[in-house]
């Protein structure tokens, strides 16, 4: 049996992050001896080897559980202690962590639940879960320096028409079928949530002065913001703008949607 540092690290990895615990993950170690584990963990009268890896395995799993609470408050709140405590086990299963950093083990969650049985009972679960991981990926986006109006001031007017925009790292703009929005509002305000309404809809979450916030949008400044991700001019964005704009005056609706997204931080440079 090797016996290395290296080797035992992988070994107790594998054991401790087994889907179906120690004892079935030992099963597996053909490169273990009949009661091999005992002579890389020293057991005694009140622990086994086993045992105490198991010690570790459970600390493994609660740590995830405590964070997958924190990354996805609404949920637990939604489904129960013991539900949710049963829904992150088969997602843990199905999605073992694949990056070292604890931060990303709930990347694949709402993708998990599209397919999971409670979604009979909670069918608006799966968007729930994507709106909480939205807020999450945009309160850890790059940091960039927003354009706002002073900025825009600061710019001769005849370079503007040129001038080359994008969207800001720290915005997302989700397609939901469930107006979820309503069950984190609620639980913000510690109120009790209700079933939410269903129906298509478009969801902007972004980020400003280290805050995260979510509104509801028109499917065309959602394909605005879409077409800003990769960057384009300003006058570009004023022709999308007004293209979609149902006053009779289109530099008004110009001039709001311009506002509204220079005082929320959405712009970039490109």
């Amino acid at each position: 049996m090797p016996s290395d540092l290296n080797w035992t690290e992988r070994l107790l990895y594998r054991l401790i992050t087994a889907p179906s615990g120690v004892a079935e993950g030992l099963a597996q170690e053909k490169s273990l001896a009949p009661n091999g584990l005992a002579q890389v963990i020293v057991g005694d009268d009140r622990l086994s080897a086993e045992e105490r890896v198991d010690i570790y395995a459970n600390m493994y799993f609660y740590r995830i559980l405590d964070v997958l609470k924190e990354d996805f408050p609404a949920t637990p709140a939604i489904l129960g202690e013991d539900r949710f405590h049963n829904l992150v086990t088969g997602y843990l299963i199905e999605y073992p962590p694949e990056h070292f950093s604890i931060a990303y083990a709930g990347k694949h969650f709402a993708d998990f639940i599209e397919s999971h049985p409670m979604r009979e009972e909670f069918p608006f679960l799966a968007d729930l879960a994507r709106m909480e991981r939205a807020l999450i990926d945009v309160f850890h986006a790059p940091d960039w320096t927003p354009l706002d109006a002073e900025a825009m001031r600061a710019i001769a007017p005849t370079d503007w028409p040129a001038l080359k925009l994008m969207r800001h790292p720290a915005t997302l703009t989700l397609q939901l079928q469930w107006n979820v929005a309503t069950i984190l509002s609620a639980i913000e305000r510690g109120e009790e949530p209700s079933r939410p309404a269903s129906g298509a809809m478009s969801m902007l979450v972004w980020r400003s002065r280290n805050r995260v916030y979510y509104r509801e949008i028109e499917p065309a400044e959602r394909a605005q913001l879409e077409a800003t991700a990769t960057g384009c001019t300003f006058a570009e964005i004023c022709e999308m703008i007004a293209s979609a704009a149902e006053e009779e005056n289109p530099a008004v609706a110009i001039n709001q949607r311009l506002d509204v997204w220079l005082r929320d931080g959405i712009l970039v440079r490109g």
